[in-house]
Order: C-alpha cells, then structure tokens, then sequence
C-alpha cells in the first residue's frame, strides 16, 4: 500500500484540485464553499439539458475532470471517499437550472442528476431533488438517474442496497451529456440514460488497497501473490481471490477469462450474476479503466488480454477506450466495463439505435478528463502487425576464418557458460541496480542471455561461422535488451564480427579483433574509464590482451580489478551520474559487474 502523498494537507486537498481544473477551463466556475464546479448558465433560446454528477472525492478525473462541453455540466464534489450534502447537490442544480426571481418558473431546459449506486450518494441527491421537487418549477424539470454497473457481487449477497456503481457510469456521462448538447430534451436525455445505464457492467481487480491522505497506513491485507476481484473503489473487500506462483499473482492471461465470463455469463448460466444478456455476436463497447495504481504500460496490456478473451466469447467490440477515468485514488488494480449496443436493426422510436450510441460516444468533449477515442472498431492484430525480416543480414565478399569442429563447439560451450553465468547472477544483479540505478540491469542481461540461448538451442548460433555468430548475439542485444546497454553490447558484438572478417590469417586474431571493436564502441560512447560503466572491465580486457599469445588469464583478472574497482566510484557516464550521495549506496556498478560475470565464465572452462 503506497501510503506517501505529495500534498499540502488533507484538509485542503480536494478544493485544490478543483481550483486546478479552473485553471485547465477558463469556461468553469466554482462554488468554493459548496464544492461544485460547474459550466455557468447563460440565457437564450439555445438552452441545454443539464447535467449534474458528483461523490466523494477521490476517483479523479470522476466527477469534476468530466465537466465541459459535450459532457457534464455540474460535479459536486463530498470529502474523499464521502458523499457530499444534499444542501451541496441544491446548489448545483440552482447554479447550472436556475430559478426566476418571482420563483414562477425556472430557466433551462431541465436537469438529470445521475449518481452511482451508493447508499450515502443516493440519500444525498435524493435528498437534494425531494427539496426542490416541493417548488412546482422543479417537479418534472430534475430527474434522477441511479448507475449499478458491478457485476461482481452476487445476487444473494446485495440485499436491499443493490449494485454498486462503478466506472461505467463515465460512459452515461459522454453519451447522455454530448446529447444534451446536441439539444435533445429532457425526456430524450433520460431515455437514453436508463438505456445505457440498463445494459452496463462491471467488474474491477486490485492487488491492494489504497491510502486515504492523512490516514494511518492500514495494514496489506493481499499477500505478494494474491489479486482480488470485485474490490469496490471505496476499498470494500472483493468477492474472490486468486493465488499465483512463484510469489507473484496470477498472470493477465489466466486471470482475464475469469473475469470476462462474470461480465457475460447470462442468468442461466450464473444464476448469481447475468445482470446484462451479452447473446453471442453482440455488440459491445469495452472500457479498461485504470483504477489509480497501474502502470500506462500494465493498463495496455490488460486491455489486449480483454479484447482477445472477448472476442473469443464471440462478441463484436466496436470501440475500445482505454485509460484513467475513475480511481480509487492510488488503488494498484484495473476495471473492464462492457457496453452493450443495440441492436443493428433497432427500429425508431423504439429506443437509441447503435449508430447514434456510437455517434454520441465518439465526439469529443472539452473536458480534462476525457481521453481521445477512435471513432473506429478495432480490426484484426493480425492486419497491424508488421514483421522484422532477417533474409536482410549482413553479406561480406570476404571469406572468414573457418574454426574446426573442435575449436567451435569449444565457442559455444563459452557462450552458453556466459548466458548461463549471467541468468544465475540476474538476482544479484537486480538487488545491485535497485541500489543503484533503475533496478533493470539485471533483468535486461538475463532476457539477452536467454535469446542468445534459444539462438544456441535452434542452433542460428554455431561455432563455425563467428562473425554470423557475433552478428546474431549482436540483433538479440539490440531485439531482446534494448536501452543504452543493449545498444553498446550490440555495437561492439557487430563490431567483433567485422574484425573477425577483417582477418588476413587462417586463425582467429581475437587481441586484433577485440581492440577494433573496442574503437568502434568509443566512436558512439563518451564512456572511458574510470566511469562507473561497463566499460570500465571491457576497456581492462581489451587493453590488456597480449598481442601474440593466446593466454589471456591476466586481461580476465584485469577485468575482475576493474569491475570491483567501480564500488564507491564517482560515475561519469549513465543514470547514475544523476544521483547524488554515495555512489551506487556503496555498491559496485551492476552493468560492469554483468561483464565480469560474462568474462568470468567465458574464462571457467571446468564450469558447463
């Protein structure tokens, strides 16, 4: 549970961020001491529906981020995770649907409250539309409109409190507030509402809770391994856990089916469930929705499993929305939301039809909340993706040198000895960079040692052929490491396989062939030793190699000198020359220490 928060205080948090959304709108206006921010009214023959949402605070960019043309008109806004006051609901209606002086009549063209299936939001709005039903303007001219999306919670366990409402409820917002905008009246506006609102549902996965500002830290209640399904957005407990391996959860892949089968299963199926009848070759519109805690790069990888376990249900997904719009402050989880569309043929008159669903969903808004949509359905990943050729590798008119059988397979056990030295160090290496830098070096040279392994395995590496050799572990450094190490390691392996070609002898002239790779390295780096880098045991060997003889044991203990030698240095090149205090907390360099390993095992011939 992340439980630090960069802020002023508790106390002032919520009308702070409102006062920041004035600054992203000049069109906003905010009523400070009733908390709602609002789109002011203007009289005219052009009046617009209004539309007004809001809760605890706590779910940015739900409710105030959505306020703007195309979407919403008012966002009432309670203390985190706390409804607000009818008193507070009032006075947005009053500012966005206002009432003539004489209090004969009111302006506008009405308003609809829409609110999330919580008990305190719920009696709040409630509240606030039962007082201003009591003056006649208001009776038919404000309705209500209740969000219960999740479909998690089975139907023995709700009781009389119902569904909850969760991140579906933004889609009623773009729907409902762009055809508000559009002019359409107030029972149109409200059709359309109690339809979308009808066929949603809902189901979120956390891997914990999140932290209240200016609350105690609360005590982890999912172990390293565990996600929890169902967890609503206020940190009410789920409905389900599952349990990975290895001490990490349960991968994407193994978790998605679960939870598109809660989404989809029918009554008959799940006779707990089936709130919304997903008959297969439906239409639908999928949402994943960052719950607060998660990663951009976790958030597209879970809605590519979401789209892949969908579409084998045999629905069709017409549009994917994929970003942050409704949190759980700092919750670390996920939510998928499915619409479903009417159908193709839905008669007039009838209610709205796919087409204009699909319109309404599409245009944008000026709200900072809302995010860009398509317009189009997603196609085949298949038509997307493009591949890599390898026939394009690099030819030479010169003839390398030819090792014997003998001399090769004693390359690849090098090699493999290498790969292997380094997947066995990744842990140690990890520990070594979280230490010191951004904790991936261990894990990048792992992910280079196991490509170049597979290489090995397919036998696309052989001992035969080294510049080929060289210039395959060269592409797996490029492909599989990438960043600044995977870029060196790739420009000195291709330049090892140029100096190897380069060769007017019958035999290998590795001292010839590691110093022109060397040179070429340094052409692309600044790095020179000392500089806390890799470069420092690399540059040791190079330089160290003797010119004629091909025992190489004192450049290998050079390189081991040189990589220790990083352990408190000043670093000179790479992240870590952005870091302040002790180097490294006093630990060696993990990139030079990946080469030590590397040089070491290479050196280890009694090691397989």
């Amino acid at each position: 549970m992340a439980s630090k928060h960069l802020i002023n205080s508790p106390s002032t948090l919520v009308i702070e961020s409102l006062e920041a959304l004035c600054l992203l709108n000049s069109e906003l206006r905010l009523d400070r001491d009733s908390r709602v921010l609002f789109r002011p009214f203007s009289s005219g023959s052009s009046q617009k529906v209004a539309l007004i949402c809001g809760g605890g605070s706590g779910h940015e960019p739900a409710h105030a981020a959505f306020v703007g043309k195309g979407l919403l008109t008012a966002a009432v806004s309670g203390s985190v995770f706390a409804s607000p006051s009818g008193k507070q609901v009032r006075r947005a209606v009053e500012l966005v649907h206002p009432r003539n002086s004489n209090f004969g009549s009111a302006e506008g063209a009405g308003t609809l409250i829409i609110v999330k299936n919580y008990t305190g939001d719920v009696l709040n709005f409630g509240l606030a539309k039962e007082a201003l039903a009591s003056f006649p303007v208001y009776t038919n001219a404000v309705r209500f409109l209740t969000v219960a999306d999740d479909v998690s919670v089975p139907r023995s366990r709700i009781t009389l409190v119902g569904r909850r409402g969760l991140a579906g409820t933004v889609l009623l917002y773009k729907i409902t507030g762009e055809l508000a905008a559009r002019g359409a009246n107030l029972n149109e506006v409200e059709n359309v509402g109690l339809y979308v609102a009808g066929n949603l549902a809902t189901i979120g996965v956390a891997t914990g809770h999140s932290h209240v500002p200016g609350t105690e830290r609360g005590q982890d209640v999912l172990g390293e391994d565990e996600i929890e399904v169902g967890m609503g957005i206020h940190n009410e407990p789920g409905v389900l856990r599952l349990r990975g391996s290895n001490g990490s959860p349960p991968p994407i892949s193994e978790i998605m089916p679960r939870l598109i089968t809660l989404l989809t299963a029918s009554q008959e199926e799940d006779p707990e469930r089936g709130w919304v009848s997903f008959l297969p070759s439906a239409n639908v519109v999928l949402m994943v929705n960052n719950l607060g805690g998660l990663s951009p790069l976790e958030l597209s990888a879970v809605s590519l499993e979401a789209s892949k376990s969908i579409s084998e249900k045999g629905l069709n997904i017409r549009r994917v929305l994929c970003g942050t719009y409704m949190t759980s402050l700092n919750m670390p989880g996920f939510s998928l939301t499915l619409l479903k569309l009417p159908n193709s043929e839905q008669e007039v008159g009838q209610g709205p039809s796919q087409d204009q669903i699909l319109s309404l969903l599409d245009t944008s808004a000026e709200a900072p909340g809302w995010g860009w949509v398509s317009g189009r359905p997603p196609v085949a990943l298949s038509n997307q993706i493009v591949s890599s050729s390898s026939s394009g590798s690099t030819s030479t008119s010169s003839k390398p040198p030819l090792p014997d059988d003998k001399y090769a397979e004693e390359v690849v056990k090098a090699i493999t000895r290498a790969c292997d030295a380094l997947i066995h160090a990744e842990p140690e290496l990890t520990r070594m960079d979280t230490v010191a830098g951004d904790g991936d070096c261990g894990l990048t040279l792992k992910a280079g040692a196991q490509g170049v392994l597979s290489l090995l395995q397919s036998n696309e590496i052989t001992g035969h052929d080294l510049p080929a050799a060289f210039i395959a572990i060269a592409g797996v450094a490029e492909d599989k490491m990438g960043g600044t190490s995977g870029g060196l390691y790739s420009i000195f392996f291709s330049a090892l396989a140029q100096g190897i070609r380069s060769s007017s002898t019958t035999e290998v002239d590795w001292p010839s062939a590691l110093h022109h790779a060397l040179t070429k390295l340094y052409t692309y780096t600044r790095a020179r030793p000392p500089s806390r880098t890799l470069v420092d045991p690399l540059d040791a060997f190079v330089t160290s190699l003797p010119t004629e003889e091909t025992e190489f044991q004192n450049s290998f203990q050079k390189a081991q000198e040189a990589a220790r030698a990083t352990r408190g240095m000043q670093a000179k090149a790479g992240r870590a020359v952005y870091g302040g205090g002790e180097e490294g907390g006093g630990e060696m360099d993990p990139g030079a220490w990946g080469v030590a390993v590397l040089l070491n095992a290479i050196r280890d011939k009694g090691r397989q």
